[in-house]
């Protein structure tokens, strides 16, 4: 009986596993205009722990959001293609935000608080958070090279996906990617 018992649990985490590796497939598979950019990892890699300033001044890491997907953005305000992208990361939020996904975007380098407010105020977006890494410790951490990058961390925080330069991130196409990342609940 034991024995049964443990081939059932091996079974059902197999089969798990592989519904979450399928979900990635599928969403590779999708990829067509901007989103062919989008590279996915052949298995999720682990993000990194440094920590970063929050819009509230309090310090936290990435493990902070783990249990959803998270489309985390580094950005700049002296970045032209983020200037671009920014209000489409934020029509993603607005569109599919909540329980399952989340849009978090991290300004990394000198970017003054006063100065991403006024960014975020000339382009219209009010529902993206304004995190900081001034010492681009946590970008450096994940291998960002240039701005804007845009990485898909998975539920236990591992990332899935990367995309170097800007996108629309509020088109049907990035949108059916996520929702067949996250499910059908987003």
């Amino acid at each position: 009986m034991r024995k049964l018992i443990s081939v059932l649990l091996y079974t059902a985490i197999l089969g798990l596993a592989n519904t979450g590796h399928a979900d990635v497939a599928a969403a590779k598979a999708m990829r067509e205009g901007d989103m062919r950019k989008l590279i996915f990892h052949s298995t999720p890699m682990a993000s990194s722990d440094v920590a970063f300033t929050s819009e509230d001044g309090q310090e936290m890491t990435l493990a902070d959001f783990q249990g959803k997907h998270i489309v985390l953005n580094f950005w700049a305000t002296w970045c032209a293609p983020c200037r671009h992208e920014m209000p489409l990361l934020s029509a993603l939020q607005d569109e599919m935000g909540g329980d399952q996904m989340e849009v978090v975007t991290i300004a990394t380098g000198r970017n003054p608080l006063p100065g991403m407010q006024r960014f975020f105020d000339e382009i219209g977006v009010d529902n993206l958070p304004l995190h900081t890494d001034p010492r681009q410790s946590l970008a450096r951490g994940m291998g960002v090279l240039g701005l804007p990058v845009t990485v898909i961390l998975d539920p236990q925080g591992h990332e899935i996906a990367r995309m170097q330069g800007d996108a629309d991130w509020s088109g049907e196409n990035a949108m059916a990617i996520i929702r067949t990342l996250t499910g059908p609940a987003s």
